[in-house]
């Protein structure tokens, strides 16, 4: 690949200018003339007389903008990865095949209504049109090896799932390995009844670290989602705001756009390469939403089934520079053998099926077209019954001062809680056989409250188990508590919150550690470095300022604590186990009042040193929390740096409303994911949309576009995006006329 790149030199830096004088405008598969408007950041919103116009154009937006990304992630989605990357990728793309995100897209598209369906063959007609006609492909075609393949419905439909991922697979990769604990049925229970949201480690194997974080990154694993009623607000109507958490990759995993037809007028959020507003306004209502963590898989064990109960199929794997490799892929009806993908070997599982609602039938993009045309909260939750993945709680807003939140998903019927993270394939029929859609589970319209916020917090009850693993309610209650205090709320405020850096566990969590340092005499005979922690400690406001002293004390302490802790109680082994199993904030308390006090002693000794220790390495918490613009080539070892583009100080942390994810660590080190986007609307003004993307709109590499939204988003800045086309001509300057 390091030659590759000496091949493929970087793109020089081009204009806007530069980049829309490349798109095609002339003998294109149109009905009629269309009109697209550019604003200086890039961002398009379409003008067309009929819906196939406005999909076609649409698709050649996308392909303009980020026809690199859409194709590397096309090859992901499609367990392709060693195409472009040679054999080191060969064990990946096992896994993927193995997940098989195309095994249910066939079928999904045969269901398909018309409507929907010539929508994205529309769409992905504009895709091939661009791909077909460009004379200069982008950087990561020649680097990555990629060639003109034409897209298909099936391969929209199949970046769709991944974009599914279920987030629990990435909870199951961190549980597996405590198995073999003598305790695990009480760790497992513990774990369900308080809801963790343990995330795995992303310092282990090489080969599969980027995995997952592309996994991580790219399904839907977070989010903040507020809807405001006409009494909280001081605009008079309802106000919606959103901010997904999501990957922090170049370019951005959403752009922005938008789009007039006879049908369809909306702006908001799409995913490239999927032809729907994720996130959005139209005339009448706006929406939003924030992953559930639903229970959307099981893991069964098959070790008793006879061998005629598997089927095998044989795929060849090829790959670039190498050997083509074919591999073996074990089915079951319960799924496919995921015990079978080779990192999963080191646990001694026996055979493990998954089962996955992104396998059965489902129609994600008939939803969200029929979100972007509904008029009211009846036809919006309606939208949602062919919704399964990802599971999401949907936020709605409208024009008439109402609010709403329906559960957008599909589930097994279960009755309670797993007993294990493995299951016996008996229960799979009594939870299975009977699914429940939107139209069974509950949904809010109007509470008394005035407001609805999701953050990826337990749900409301729904008569059944719905998931088991969630957010803390840090983001949560801090949206309901910034809210109740400053009614009404005016958009500054909104947007303020979007940026609010204040986490209440971690106050509680630090109290607790200095409550145990006094009552240890640790405090008191502490000196010189020691004692200054401790001040900074006590005097922390649970903020995560960029220039937060307490901050970088405070997760030095813990870090430390953790730890230390865990082996001392548990043991090496076991203990260290347990350190790694995300964060610890819900089990750490329990865990310290049953230990013994020479134990609790011993680690809170053990991370004051280590916190004294770090004192003169960072000033502030920026120093020492750093948010990288890269591309995703940045993983490839000799050409990655080139592909390192910023690295940035910034606030906030893992379970702040300003989501900035990080592992747990004393160390200088890497924002994992957060808050990449961000969307407010109020409902009193069609024009009144305000959109900011982590980097910029435009995936070429070095376009003027590229990361000039990035002030923005640092800054607490938006970028103004109407819905009327005479507000579009007015702050859409440059104007494409497209013909056929």
């Amino acid at each position: 690949m390091a030659g590759c790149t000496v091949l493929a030199p970087m793109p020089k830096s081009t204009s806007l200018a530069d980049r829309l004088a490349v798109f095609p405008t002339r003998s294109l598969p149109l009905e009629h003339q269309v009109n697209i408007y550019w604003d200086e950041h890039q961002i398009p919103f379409v003008e067309a007389s009929s819906d196939d116009d406005a999909a076609f154009a649409l698709g050649l937006v996308h392909a303009h903008l980020r026809l690199g990304q859409m194709g590397l992630v096309r090859m992901l989605a499609h367990g392709r990865l060693s195409e472009m990357v040679g054999p080191i990728a060969v064990d990946v793309d096992r896994g993927l095949r193995t997940l098989s995100f195309a095994r249910a897209a066939a079928e999904i598209e045969r269901n398909m209504d018309d409507r929907s369906r010539r929508w994205a063959q529309r769409f992905v007609d504009g895709i091939n049109h661009y791909l077909a006609t460009t004379e200069e492909l982008p950087h990561e075609f020649r680097v990555l090896g990629l060639s003109r393949e034409p897209w298909t419905i099936t391969d929209v439909l199949t970046i769709g799932r991944l974009a599914g991922t279920d987030v629990n697979w990435l909870v199951w990769a961190s549980l597996l390995p405590l198995r073999t604990r003598p305790d695990w049925p009480e760790l497992w229970a513990r774990l369900v009844s308080h809801g963790s949201a343990s995330l795995p480690s992303f310092d282990g194997d090489p080969k599969t670290a980027g995995l997952h974080e592309v996994l991580g990154g790219l399904g839907r694993s977070g989010s903040n989602s507020l809807a405001l009623a006409p009494g909280r607000t001081a605009t008079g109507g309802s106000i919606i705001a959103n901010d997904p958490h999501l990957g922090i990759f170049v370019p951005n995993v959403w752009l922005i756009a938008g789009v007039k037809s006879p049908t369809y007028h909306a702006v908001g959020l799409m995913g490239p390469g999927l032809p729907i507003f994720a996130i959005g306004r139209n005339p009448k209502i706006a929406w939003g939403g924030t992953n559930m963590r639903a229970a959307s898989s099981d893991l069964y064990d098959v070790s008793s089934l006879p061998p005629s109960e598997i089927t095998e199929r044989r795929e060849r794997i090829a790959v670039r520079w190498w050997l083509d490799e074919e591999v073996t892929v074990r089915e079951t009806s319960f799924g496919p053998i995921l015990s079978d993908v080779p990192f999963l070997s080191e646990y001694e599982l026996p055979p493990v099926a998954l089962r996955w609602t992104g396998h059965r039938v489902s129609d994600e993009i008939g939803s969200m077209l029929a979100v972007s045309r509904a008029r009211g909260f009846t036809e919006f939750r309606a939208a949602f019954e062919g919704f399964a993945v990802p599971g999401q709680n949907m936020l709605y807003a409208d024009n008439a001062g109402n609010i709403g939140q329906v559960m957008a998903v599909q589930l097994p019927l279960r009755t309670a809680a797993p007993d294990d993270v493995i299951l016996d394939q008996g229960r799979a029929g009594a939870d299975w056989d009977a699914m429940q859609s939107v139209g069974d589970l509950p949904f809010s319209f109007n509470p008394d409250s005035g407001y609805l916020a999701s953050a990826n917090n337990r749900p409301s009850t729904a008569g059944m188990p719905v998931g088991f693993f969630f957010s803390s309610d840090d983001r949560v209650q801090r949206m309901a508590q910034v809210i109740k205090s400053e009614t009404p709320v005016d958009l500054d405020t909104v947007m303020a919150l979007q940026r609010d850096v204040q986490m209440a566990s971690a106050v509680a969590l630090r109290d607790l550690f200095v409550a145990q340092l006094d009552a240890a005499g640790l405090s008191q005979a502490a000196t010189g470095e020691a004692a200054q922690v401790v001040g900074r400690l006590r005097d922390w406001d649970g903020h995560y300022r960029p220039d937060s002293v307490g901050a970088v004390s405070f997760e030095q302490f813990r870090d430390g604590f953790v730890k230390a802790f865990y082996p001392l109680a548990f043991g090496e082994e076991e203990g260290q186990a347990l350190a790694a199993v995300g964060r610890m904030a819900t089990l750490l308390p329990a865990d310290m009042a049953a230990a013994s006090p020479e134990v609790v002693h011993a680690a809170l000794a053990s991370a004051l040193a280590n916190a004294a220790s770090g004192l003169p390495t960072y000033d502030r918490w920026a120093d020492m929390h750093r948010l990288e613009l890269a591309h995703p080539l940045a993983f490839a070892p000799v050409i990655g740096e080139r592909y390192r583009f910023a690295e940035h100080g910034v606030g906030g942390s893992s379970d702040t409303l300003m989501k900035t994810a990080h592992d747990a660590t004393s160390e200088r080190h890497r924002v994992r994911y957060g808050a990449n986007a961000r969307h407010v609307s109020d409902l009193t003004d069609p024009d009144a949309n305000y959109f900011v993307l982590l980097g910029g709109q435009d995936g070429w590499l070095n376009s003027s576009t590229m990361l000039d939204q990035w002030p923005l988003w640092r800054d607490g800045g938006y970028v103004q995006v109407p819905l009327s086309l005479d507000a579009v001509r007015e702050r859409f300057p440059h104007k494409l006329v497209l013909h056929n």
